[in-house]
């Protein structure tokens, strides 16, 4: 690969989407932008080497999970390198001679949709219609001239396109946070590393989630999350992934991977990294 002069770091979506802010927030300015149509391109992109990181949001605090890409996590050869979480604030745009009253449409990503439903349920007569990116709806609308369309996304993506904010701060709770994962195709991780991402699977017998989580109680270290995703071709059978206070540099840690290995059919640690507690 050509040296760069700066690290190229992909994000799902187009310039201004909130994946973007989180990339300058976590990287700073001096980075180069690679945005992908799709999350399964963002991780393709960083195992090619296309891009030297990526950065993907893996759940929201109100809208839940991201399940895709707790799947993309296991299919691809990427570790977990760091966390942010962003504060959301969604903003109804449109365009710069438009008011309130004339929006017949409104636009934007599902999840971003989910995070704004009861106020978006206030606009009487308005189409409420599902897009692939919060800021590729304001894309759109001002591409295609849908003057009686709106679009929900970041003051960003207004600034980028030359839109206008028609209501700020649309989300239906203040405490809106989105947290994003940063993404390489090293296996190094960071000096700092203080929480660990995993994903296992079980025999489906009684108890066996129980003995698997006692591998982290009786050493008392702390689980942060527990996810559950399906195990295809099995029906009714799970992955499970957990993130959990530490990482395998410490003995501790290191033996509950251990002892969780000795009960899990299936293990893989998906990255260990510095914990984001900032916006918390």
């Amino acid at each position: 690969m050509p040296k760069r002069n700066s690290p190229w770091v992909a994000f799902q979506g187009e310039r201004g989407a909130y994946s973007e802010i989180a990339a300058r927030r976590f990287f700073g300015e001096a980075i180069e932008l690679l945005p992908c149509e799709s999350f399964d391109v963002v991780f393709k992109s960083v195992e090619s080497q296309k891009a030297d990181s990526g950065i993907v949001p893996i759940e929201n605090s109100q809208a839940g999970c991201i399940h895709q890409n707790y799947d993309l996590l296991l299919k691809h050869r990427l570790r977990i390198v760091g966390e942010l979480n962003l504060r959301v604030e969604h903003n109804l745009i449109g365009h710069p001679g438009a008011a309130l009253n004339s929006i017949r449409m409104v636009f934007s990503h599902p999840q971003a949709l989910m995070q704004c439903q009861v106020n978006t349920a206030k606009l009487k007569g308005v189409k409420i219609i599902a897009a692939y990116d919060t800021a590729g709806s304001v894309k759109k609308i001002k591409e295609e001239k849908l003057l009686n369309a709106a679009a929900i996304a970041s003051e960003l993506a207004a600034k980028t396109y030359g839109m206008k904010i028609l209501k700020k701060g649309i989300q239906d709770s203040p405490e809106n946070f989105t947290r994003f994962l940063v993404l390489r195709k090293t296996q190094t991780p960071p000096a700092d590393a203080n929480k660990t991402s995993l994903v296992f699977s079980l025999k489906n017998v009684p108890g066996a989630l129980f003995r698997s989580l006692s591998a982290f109680a009786l050493r008392d270290i702390d689980l942060y999350k527990i996810e559950s995703r399906p195990l295809h071709g099995k029906p009714w059978e799970y992955f499970f992934y957990i993130d959990f206070a530490g990482s395998p540099k410490e003995p501790k840690c290191r033996n509950a991977l251990a002892h969780l290995g000795e009960i899990a059919t299936f293990m893989k640690v998906l990255g260990s990294y510095p914990r984001d507690a900032r916006q918390l």
